[in-house]
């Protein structure tokens, strides 16, 4: 069983292109976070986007604190013996998916890791990906709402590295959604319903 972490944001997404593997299952987490997660304010937009991309999808809420013992215990109910993820460089973040793994029995597979981060993103949107921002600290509120792709993608790069953000924004900077790209049998269609501000954080709402 080849089970996929997948969120509904490029990285996941480019993971499981990179990766050539068929994909049984995507598991798409959701954690307990101070403030809300974006692609958990758009959980429906975010299934729907990937089952747009022939992926079959269960979710699932983990409690604090429990997060390493409750995912190795839904990849062993799973009878995972493969797990796809799409961390890129952030060391810890490697580590407990190795933890997972390892606790679960399957074997780890991270298609990205160790590429350079602003290499990542041109391969993404090269590859046909188009990443909605959904999600943006401070700095960044301009780019809420647009499709990363064409003469976007080198601006706003620009504007990344002028403010010092990893213009992957694998540090939660930013979060996408994925509306087209090559596993999609259609693209997703959207409406941008409002915005929702928390704090230095600002998050899309999309129907």
């Amino acid at each position: 069983m080849h089970v996929a972490l997948l969120s509904g944001g490029k990285d996941s997404y480019y993971a499981v292109c990179r990766s050539g593997l068929n994909i049984d299952l995507g598991l798409v987490i959701r954690y307990e976070f101070p403030r809300p997660s974006p692609h958990t304010l758009n959980l429906g937009k975010t299934i729907e986007t990937l089952l747009l991309s022939g992926i079959p999808i269960t979710v699932a809420r983990l409690s604090k604190g429990k997060e390493l013992e409750e995912t190795v215990r839904i990849l062993r109910k799973l009878r995972a013996d493969t797990i796809i993820a799409g961390d890129v460089h952030i060391e810890d973040h490697l580590k407990y998916m190795e933890k997972v793994a390892k606790e679960a029995g399957a074997t780890l597979v991270e298609p990205l890791w160790g590429l350079d981060p602003l290499e990542a993103l041109y391969e993404e949107v090269g590859v046909g990906i188009k990443p909605l921002i959904i999600g943006c600290g401070e700095g960044l509120d301009g780019w809420l709402g647009t499709i990363l792709g064409g003469d976007s993608i080198d601006e706003f790069v620009y504007e990344a590295r002028r403010l010092g953000i990893d213009p992957l924004g694998e540090h939660g900077e930013y979060h996408t959604i994925v509306v087209d790209g090559p596993l999609h049998a259609s693209p997703l269609r959207f409406k941008i319903l409002g915005t929702e501000d928390y704090g230095n954080y600002k998050v899309l709402r999309l129907v």
